[in-house]
């Protein structure tokens, strides 16, 4: 039986064109009217293919400008795609700007009503659903307060809660999974549960990669434009946290290990709290992981990367230099990097760390896939994989 496709994006690529000299006045405009202007073309997107079946739910994922947003953007018919189409089959909505259309000199009812037109719904149907908008929202107390009075949360609570009444075939968001307080980020966890289960197509952009791993069975990775992976959301993930390319031939004959060998790790070794080489932890104790590398010639923009494991494969945490906002400009020679935990927050057993070097394209100078490991004993009789901080008290 042939699986119905919601979305299909095939071949698709966005240029714009950016002008080398801005006007901001009309005199700036009126002195240019003979002169030449210069332009730059610039590729938002090129040749990017995706198909999301019917029920499916897909990540995209990518540093800040990788075209993340202009795929989602070109999807909704926000803009005009320079070569390549999209077809999409369903009812769409869209979370990409949540309160576009907003205005703050009404009151909050009449945004929602004014809202809800924007999205599609007319006057009846936003009656039915009013008071599960408000109650979704929060904002009882607040129904006849102008929306400039209400807090920037608030007003991004009242949009969402109004959006999601559209019930949608197919879901497009961007970046607004987890928007208000932390009961309000349950109530969008729980609503996009009930979507999934509803058989709702999701596509997601998100900076968070828990979220994507939550909610995603796919995963496409983009860099500057271009597609650099489509696959299972682990694996792309790593592809994007590590630089890890699982189609790369293994080097020195280990499955272990991946990169075409222009930085190599040499070494890598832990630091207890003391300062002393060691492979024993306490837990809540701080750690230092010592990755010592070479680089024969130089190396522009590497990256560094780890991931911690439990004895049997399961990840607990994951974080590179590029994440961590840390640019490192070049590299040559043996050298050093250190990452500093502040406290080892797991409970007593064996964990393993895959350490890795990569290009900010993804592509892997050297990755060695779990093949350190240190020792954690608990300091209280606490059960569970972590320490959690906290204490009780008896109430009066």
């Amino acid at each position: 039986m042939k699986i119905e496709n919601a979305v299909e994006v095939i071949n698709l690529s966005k240029k714009f064109i950016v002008p080398h000299e801005k006007k901001t006045t009309v005199f700036e405009t009126i002195a240019s009217i003979n002169k030449k202007i210069s332009y730059e073309e610039f590729w938002a997107l090129k040749g990017i293919n995706l198909s999301v079946a019917k029920g499916e739910s897909v990540g995209v994922i990518g540093e800040n400008g990788s075209g993340k947003s202009t795929l989602l953007n070109i999807i909704t018919n926000v803009l005009r795609p320079t070569k390549g189409e999209v077809k999409v089959n369903g009812k769409l909505t869209s979370f990409l700007e949540l309160g576009v259309g907003f205005q703050s000199d009404l009151t909050a009812r009449e945004n929602v009503y004014l809202y809800g037109a924007f999205m599609g719904l007319s006057d009846k149907q936003i009656d039915k659903k009013f008071n599960d908008i408000i109650e979704f929202a929060g904002l009882k107390k607040f129904i006849d307060t102008k929306l400039k009075n209400l807090s920037s949360g608030m007003q991004v609570r009242l949009a969402f809660s109004t959006a999601i009444q559209t019930n949608p075939d197919i879901l497009l968001v961007d970046e607004v999974l987890a928007v208000g307080d932390l009961e309000f980020q349950q109530k969008c966890t729980e609503k996009f549960i009930e979507f999934k289960k509803r058989g709702v197509t999701l596509l997601i952009v998100s900076h968070d990669l828990g979220a994507i791993r939550k909610y995603c069975n796919r995963v496409l990775l983009l860099h500057k434009g271009e597609q650099v992976a489509l696959g299972g959301a682990e694996e792309v993930i790593d592809r994007y946290v590590y630089g890890i390319d699982k189609t790369a031939q293994p080097t020195q004959g280990k499955k272990t290990r991946w990169g075409d060998g222009r930085v190599v790790i040499k070494d890598v070794k832990f630091y207890d709290k003391f300062g002393k080489e060691s492979y024993n932890f306490v837990s809540g104790d701080p750690m230092k992981i010592r990755i010592s590398y070479f680089a024969a010639k130089e190396v522009e923009n590497p990256v560094f990367g780890m991931a911690l494991y439990t004895d049997n494969h399961v990840q607990c945490y994951g974080t590179n230099t590029d994440l961590k906002g840390i640019d490192i400009k070049k590299i040559k020679g043996a050298g050093n990097i250190e990452l500093d935990i502040d406290k080892l927050t797991m409970h007593e057993g064996k964990y393993l760390l895959t350490v890795a070097v990569h290009s900010k394209e993804h592509v892997p100078y050297d990755w060695l896939d779990k093949q350190f490991s240190f020792n954690v004993t608990k300091k209280n009789n606490d059960a569970g994989m972590f320490e959690i901080p906290c204490k009780w008290e008896l109430g009066p």
